[in-house]
């Protein structure tokens, strides 16, 4: 298995090298182009090709690195985790021009560890992307948050999910985001007690968590049975904790969320 610490490093050590290499290739191209009319001659031109020539090889390069990259999120999703470690180590090792190969890579990885329950090391990845610049890249921004978010919660600490997500919400999201967010801000409120909080908008929940996938659509509403049960308000508790069971298994609903079993303990 790679370790977090040795992928970061990595990580941040291509960049510094890929930022000072483009850099290079840059000056040589200026100066080629600068010294041609002041000394003339065709020396200026011949080395300006090369450099042409060894960036079109090295943005290859990147493209394979890319490629692998690519594959990830795929294998993580199809259970095949060895695979997927397999493809971003490569990838993490591959030489690539441009941050963004390096920066999806160091991204499927903490996706990995977070698939695996290994939180505190999906938190470190995550932290490490957001640590850098990543300017138009706004949906891996987002992505990347939202796992920082879950990974934290699960972890218990709260400060840091609640940072996270307060992150997030200076992003315009699509659809699957603002589902993933409203799963999270429900454990959330579960987790802190904020049971009327988590209530307001019920009907609205209720009708986005019919869009989530199976498990998440009946985590989010055995969340809200929770609140809806704390809050006294018992038929709508037990009409949502129904709508929990028809959806999957009580013990799958309730796994990593231990608070969950107390819903369906009211059916007994």
């Amino acid at each position: 298995m790679l370790p977090v610490e040795i992928a970061i490093t990595r990580f941040r050590r291509d960049l510094t090298i890929a930022a000072l290499l483009r850099s290079l290739l840059v000056l040589v191209a200026l100066a080629c182009v600068l010294a041609g009319p002041v000394f003339g001659g065709g020396d200026g031109m011949f080395i300006l090709m090369i450099v042409g020539v060894a960036w079109v090889m090295l943005s290859y390069r990147s493209m394979q690195g890319t490629r692998l990259a690519a594959d990830s999120p795929s294998l993580i999703a199809a259970g095949e985790f060895d695979r997927a470690e397999n493809h971003i180590d490569a990838a993490l090792r591959s030489f690539s021009l441009f941050r963004t190969a390096k920066l999806l890579s160091l991204h499927h990885l903490a996706l990995l560890r977070h698939a695996q329950h290994r939180w505190r090391e999906s938190v470190l990845l995550c932290q490490a992307v957001l640590s850098q610049k990543l300017g138009n890249l706004h949906g891996l921004a987002k992505t990347t948050l939202l796992l920082l978010a879950d990974s934290t919660l699960q972890m218990g600490e709260l400060k840091g999910a609640f940072d996270a997500m307060a992150r997030i919400g200076r992003h315009r999201l699509n659809l699957a985001e603002a589902l993933t967010l409203q799963l999270l801000q429900l454990d959330y409120g579960s987790r802190i007690g904020a049971w009327e909080s988590m209530l307001q908008g019920a009907g609205v929940k209720v009708q986005m968590s019919e869009l989530m996938p199976t498990l998440n659509a009946a985590r989010c509403q055995a969340l809200l049975s929770l609140a809806a049960y704390k809050s006294g308000r018992l038929e709508l508790a037990s009409w949502l904790r129904r709508r929990a069971e028809l959806l999957a298994d009580p013990k799958d609903i309730a796994s990593d969320r231990p608070a969950l079993e107390e819903v369906f303990r009211q059916n007994n």
